[in-house]
C-alpha cells in the first residue's frame, strides 16, 4: 500500500475489522471478547452485604433481583418486576450497560408467574448462564448470568422460593 493510500484511511481501527481492509467510515460495533478463558464460570459465594440481604428479603412476590457482581457497575441492583425486562447497550434498555462488550439489544428476562428465563437476542458475545452460552435458559435462585463484562447473580423473591423450586 502506498503512502497516499494510507492517508485516506481512518487512523482508528474498530474491533472485529481486518486492518488490511479499506476503511468505510465509522460504525457502531460491539467489541468481542479475547479468549474463552475470560468467560469462566465462578460460582457465587455467600458474601452478600447486609443491604443486599435486606433487598432480597424485601422483594415482593413475583419479583426477582439481579446483583452485579463484577463489571463497571459492580454492586448495582436491578429489580425484575415486569413480564419482560430488556438488557443492553441501547439507552432505552430497562437494564442499561454502557460497555462495548454488550450488544444494543443483548438479552431479555421474561417472567411467567414466579418463573424467570433469560433469552439472548442474537447478541454478538452471547449470554451465559452458569458458565454456558445459551439462547434461552431458566433462571434459578443464585444463577450467574454473564452479559459482556458484567457478571450478575439472580435472586428470586423469598416468597416465591417454594413455587420456583417446584
Amino acid at each position: 500500500m502506498s503512502g497516499s493510500d494510507e492517508q485516506g484511511r481512518d487512523d482508528v481501527l474498530r474491533a472485529g475489522h481486518d486492518a488490511s481492509a479499506p476503511a468505510t467510515g465509522m460504525h457502531d460495533t460491539t467489541q468481542t471478547f479475547g479468549h474463552d478463558s475470560d468467560l469462566s464460570f465462578v460460582p457465587f459465594g455467600s458474601d452478600l452485604t447486609a443491604a443486599e440481604r435486606d433487598s432480597i428479603a424485601a422483594l415482593p412476590a413475583g419479583a426477582a433481583l439481579f446483583l452485579v457482581r463484577s463489571g463497571p457497575t459492580a454492586g448495582a441492583r436491578y429489580l425484575l418486576d415486569s413480564d419482560v425486562t430488556t438488557v443492553g447497550r441501547h439507552p432505552e434498555a430497562d437494564i442499561f450497560f454502557d460497555d462495548v462488550t454488550v450488544s444494543r439489544r443483548h438479552a431479555q428476562v421474561v417472567r411467567a408467574g414466579a418463573a424467570f428465563e433469560i433469552v439472548d437476542q442474537r447478541s454478538l458475545n452471547g449470554t451465559y448462564l452458569n458458565g454456558e452460552r445459551l439462547d434461552r435458559g431458566v433462571l434459578s435462585n443464585g444463577s450467574e448470568v454473564r452479559i459482556g463484562k458484567f457478571r450478575l447473580t439472580f435472586f428470586v423473591s423469598p416468597r416465591d422460593l417454594p413455587q420456583a423450586a417446584g
